[in-house]
């Protein structure tokens, strides 16, 4: 289904030409996700010539359906990044998360990419009670980043939103959200203009990784002197070191009707995220008019009915008031996680590399990654050796899917018993 239709605001995309013929440039990126759209724009930004083949349409797949919270950070929590590469390494590391939303703030303002539509604002709220440890990372951000964020109350919470939900919370006034498919367009856009070719509804069926990279479709074949390989959660059997790399993992949104019944009840534009593992995102899209929330993860697909069952069962145990607002759409797409939870950069062979596993927290981190990335490949830096701890890791086939299933309930069963103090 194509990406477009889940955002009532973006107008519907004109489909590519599928590859056809013979078409030579310097880097071939295979998947037209973020990662692999923003390593393209880098490397023409670099004077190269690109060429992107998509199996199915530009954001397709989680890159243009996901919530659009840009903030600091990666899927894998900071304690668990410390602990395998140590403090030092761990914070440059965010600092790079950083320097990737901010990436992203540049573009939508520099590409004036129409339909992103960046507000200002994060809510990162809890449903149980303890104030101490926000706090005291507020704090640890500020003095170890310069990075400053607000306490809040319950009362403070009140004056936005008008649930009894949340006890404690922090504002990020330096996150935003955006229309994410408006943004991934106005990447596509700058591609095109700085000669990039996109190719869709072209899946490769086979590949040379030879000196000269040969990459073959139905009806063409691209040759590049190097290849970036960059399918995420959409990742056959064409490259089976990342397909065994790698667990898709559904997650699900919806959208809601126009209503003036959000803006009484959600009395912010800010975006919300929750505490709890598998967090509720969402926030006010078009203006104000609608809702646009997220949340659960699964290792299964679900229909379109049964995801805005779920949804709105979570809605409504936050917002009991917006009982009577009708969903007006509702989709899952699959996300590429990593099972230690953070981006998988790198080499698989000469003049070969990867991009991928962006689940969890995919705009800041394809922003910088596709940066960092390009700079590998022109030879500008050699940042990339920041994510060589975190490589392709076995996800475990099907035993994996079912140990990641089997950890979501786990973790529900632990929001449950810390919300309610048993």
């Amino acid at each position: 289904m194509r990406a477009d239709t889940f955002y009532a605001s973006v107008q519907p995309q004109p489909a590519r030409a599928a590859l056809t013929g013979v078409t030579e440039v310097e880097t071939a990126v295979v998947g037209g996700g973020l990662a692999g759209l923003c390593t393209a724009l880098e490397l023409a930004r670099a004077g190269q010539t690109v060429a992107v083949i998509e199996a199915e349409q530009v954001g397709f797949g989680a890159s243009g359906r996901n919530g659009g919270i840009v903030s600091p950070a990666f899927a894998c929590g900071s304690d668990a990044i410390a602990a395998r590469v140590g403090e030092v390494a761990a914070k440059a590391l965010h600092r790079l998360s950083i320097e990737g939303a901010d990436r992203v703030r540049s573009a939508v303002r520099d590409l004036n990419m129409p339909g992103a539509d960046p507000v200002p604002g994060l809510l990162n709220l809890r449903r149980y009670d303890r104030g101490d440890d926000l706090i005291a990372w507020r704090d640890a951000f500020a003095r170890d980043y310069d990075y400053e964020m607000t306490y809040l109350d319950r009362a403070a919470i009140g004056e936005r939103l008008a649930t009894k939900r949340y006890l404690h919370g922090v504002v990020d006034g330096n996150a935003f959200h955006i229309n994410p498919l408006s943004y991934l367009l106005g990447i596509t856009a700058e591609i095109e203009r700085l000669g990039g070719r996109i190719f869709e509804a072209s899946p490769v069926l086979s590949h040379d990784l030879g000196t000269v990279k040969r990459l073959n479709t139905a009806a063409g074949e691209v040759r590049a002197r190097r290849v970036v390989f960059a399918m995420g959660g959409y990742t056959g059997t064409l490259v089976p070191a990342l397909q065994r790399a790698i667990l898709p993992i559904a997650t699900y949104m919806m959208q809601t009707e126009a209503s003036d019944a959000l803006s009484e009840a959600i009395r912010t534009r800010e975006a919300v995220l929750d505490d709890r593992r598998a967090s509720d995102y969402y926030r006010l899209v078009d203006g104000g008019k609608r809702l646009l929330w997220g949340g659960r993860i699964s290792t299964m697909d679900a229909s379109p009915a049964g995801v805005a069952k779920s949804l709105r069962a979570a809605m409504e145990e936050v917002y009991p008031q917006l009982s009577a607002v009708k969903i007006e759409r509702a989709w899952s797409g699959w996300m590429g996680y990593a099972r230690h939870l953070m981006p998988q950069i790198g080499r698989l062979g000469p003049d070969t590399w990867h991009i991928t596993a962006f689940g969890g927290h995919g705009l800041n981190t394809t922003a910088i990654a596709g940066k960092v990335l390009a700079e590998a490949i022109t030879g500008e830096t050699n940042r990339i050796q920041m994510f060589a701890p975190w490589g392709l890791d076995w996800a475990g086939g099907p035993f994996g899917l079912i140990a990641a299933q089997a950890t979501y309930w786990r973790l529900q069963a632990q929001d449950r018993w810390r919300e309610h103090g048993v």
